[in-house]
């Protein structure tokens, strides 16, 4: 048969767990502060401004092409007439087939030269 506990060791037992408790109460707060002051620290980091870029700038022109995907010849936008002649006087000439297609090309500005 099991023995039974007394009074004075119930007691014992019950104040053994709530010390136990208060003690990784208190380590929890601990690490909770740390944890805190470690978020704080990282709020007052100073977050930068992106530099505003200037949005790049795209010509259009037409690219005469054979069906090996080989660009042939270039025209301004405004000459899409001339890229058409110039597509189907390839055309006629060979067995290849040549085509027009638009190409966007990307605009690069130049830089500024200061004279003095």
């Amino acid at each position: 048969m099991a023995k039974k506990k007394t009074a004075k060791e119930a007691v014992k037992k019950v104040a053994k767990k709530t010390t136990e408790k208060a003690v990784k109460k208190a380590d929890d707060k601990a690490a909770a502060k740390e944890v805190a002051t470690k978020k704080k620290v990282a709020k007052k980091t100073v977050k930068r401004k992106k530099k505003s870029t200037e949005p790049t700038r795209f010509q259009l022109i037409w690219g005469v092409y054979s069906s090996s995907m080989r660009e042939e010849a270039r025209f301004d936008y405004d000459c899409r007439k001339d890229a058409d002649k110039k597509a189907e006087k390839l055309t006629a000439k060979g067995k290849k087939l040549y085509w027009v297609q638009p190409i966007k090309e990307e605009i690069i500005p130049e830089p500024e030269v200061d004279d003095e």
